[in-house]
């Protein structure tokens, strides 16, 4: 069911809906690109095969997100990155369904414009005879006759036209739920895979026996779970958590609670101070329009805590799963000059996720919690910056690492693994002695304009540089230079870092025999000049 955000969308004209007839008159190729599902349709020639990149179609020109009219004039294409992305059939159905109700609409918009002239022209015909009554020859029954016969013409096409815009703005409606439903299209570099094992790992930083020598581990120690070494420190109460709030529900405390707080200040001064980041106090909780804005809903809201007691400007009521809803939706229906992008935020919030289709997963300690810390990054660009500004952020999270001489791995999330509204997206692995193995740490995400379209978040670009000031014709003044038409900007966000996870990183990585744990030398700051936590007597 279409929401009505995105049926507002539809009104502004941000969603866009009118495929030409060229296009839709062209045949379609439903099943040569279907090459990931069914030995049955037809497979890719070799002359098509070349011409594809990571086994689907190209973007091309095809740079900005998709409306009703994109995806209709590109539905190959669209479906093509669908099934790269191991979409189900319903999503698919879904474009292929947008796409015909587009013909229907030209179909029924001609028929009320036919509808319309009819009943103007039968209009100006009874305006015509009630001219013609007034003469004194006239014949008065034959024209009172022809009055009520343009009258009943006039009214029945003005029904007419009444009823097809009603199956308009439901044909509309219908169609805004269903693109609220298709995921973002990948970009070019994003490899072809099914999940998390076809993730591309573009390069490893730090080595994970660094940390071990520099802290003289002896050869034969078994490094503990996080879990386990703040339990020791007397900061970890997972019963006490269950019985006020349920599972996975974090309660620490002591030295463990202020190194979690260390990490976060820690995280926000070097983002603030040096990444030239604007940090910001966001509420945690926002209304539906604004996860429908960052993509959350209406396909994830099975992972939402929604509140039920409490209205946001007369909608649903959620708790942020992440800063990134309430920073980017901070300028949502703005146009921005582009003087003042990038716009660069960052929050400390924390998040809510009921991740109902993640249990089983990760439940041992802190890995992977219903609330939990972040510090979050956004950026709002231009669109020839947002490649740059993307590797930008992702590199102020790994600063974040090496600084606490934490070692990572960088990789590309394929195309079966990649979120929901992300155009290209990088994942960091942080090494966890303890479970012997790298954990997701941050996601960096450039969403391209896929966020700003929902939201309509535009930006005016610069004025090119104005001829010089002489005259026309006839000694006339030239006109003034137009306003340059705004277009929509593009937005990135990323954790710098998670929290908790970092917490649990240092926590396995500083770990010493004796159940203390050394604290990181730039944390020390922010813990009083504490070298160590140390277990009580």
């Amino acid at each position: 069911m279409a929401t009505a955000a995105a049926s507002a969308l539809y009104t502004r004209g941000i969603l866009g809906f009118t495929p030409s007839l060229s296009s839709l008159s062209r045949p379609i190729k439903r099943g040569i690109y279907n090459i990931h599902f069914s030995s049955t349709e037809q497979s890719v020639t070799e002359s098509e095969s070349a011409s594809l990149i990571n086994n689907r179609i190209p973007l091309g020109s095809l740079n900005g997100g998709l409306d009703t009219r994109s995806l209709t004039n590109n539905l190959d294409l669209v479906l093509s990155h669908l099934q790269s992305r191991r979409a189900s059939s319903e999503t698919q159905d879904a474009a292929r369904r947008i796409a015909s109700r587009a013909e229907e609409r030209v179909t029924l918009l001609q028929t009320r414009d036919a509808a319309l002239r009819t009943k103007n022209e039968q209009s100006a015909e009874v305006g015509k005879l009630m001219r013609q009554s007034k003469d004194d020859d006239a014949d008065s029954d034959k024209i009172e006759s022809l009055v009520a016969e343009a009258k009943g013409l006039s009214a029945a096409a003005s029904d007419e036209a009444s009823a097809i815009e009603a199956k308009l703005a439901e044909l509309e409606s219908e169609c805004s739920g269903l693109l609220a439903a298709i995921p973002n299209l990948l970009d070019d570099t994003v490899p072809d895979g099914i999940d998390e094992e076809s993730n591309e790992e573009l390069y490893t930083r730090g080595d994970v026996t660094a940390l071990p020598t520099k802290l003289n581990w002896p050869e034969d120690f078994t490094p503990r779970w996080h879990d386990d070494v703040a339990t020791t420190l007397s900061g970890y109460h997972p019963e006490q958590a269950v019985a006020i709030s349920g599972a996975r529900f974090p309660l620490l405390s002591g030295p463990i609670a202020r190194l979690e707080r260390a990490i976060s200040s820690f995280f926000l001064d070097l983002h603030t101070n040096e990444h030239g980041y604007t940090e910001c106090s966001v509420p945690l909780i926002v209304g539906r329009s604004a996860l429908e804005g960052t993509s959350q809903l209406p396909k994830f809201e099975d992972d939402l805590f929604g509140i039920t007691n409490h209205r946001c400007n007369a909608e649903d009521a959620f708790l942020i799963p992440t800063a990134e809803v309430p920073l980017t939706n901070f300028h949502r229906g703005d146009v921005l000059e582009e003087a003042d992008l990038p716009k660069s935020y960052v929050a400390l919030t924390p998040c809510f996720r009921a991740e109902a289709g993640s249990y089983g997963r990760d439940v041992r300690g802190l890995i992977r919690a219903h609330q939990f810390l972040k510090v979050e990054m956004v950026k709002i660009c231009a669109e020839d910056k947002s490649r740059e500004e993307h590797e930008k952020l992702t590199k102020h999270a790994e600063r974040c690492l090496e600084l606490l001489e934490l070692p990572y791995k960088k990789v590309r999330l394929c195309s079966g693994d990649i979120g929901f509204g992300a155009r290209l997206c990088y994942d960091l692995n942080v090494w966890c002695p303890g479970s012997g193995e790298f954990r997701e740490i941050s996601s960096c995400s450039n969403t391209g304009d896929f966020q700003a379209k929902r939201m309509a978040l535009r930006y005016r670009p610069a004025a090119p540089p104005a001829a010089d000031k002489e005259e026309g014709k006839g000694g006339k003044k030239k006109k003034k230079q137009k306003k340059v038409k705004p277009v929509l900007c593009h937005t990135i966000n990323g954790s710098g870092l998670a929290v908790g996870r970092t917490l649990v990183a240092i926590l396995e990585n500083y770990q010493m025999p004796d159940g203390s744990v050394t604290v990181p030398e730039v944390l020390r700051p922010y813990m009083g000049g504490l070298e160590s936590l140390k277990v009580s007597e």
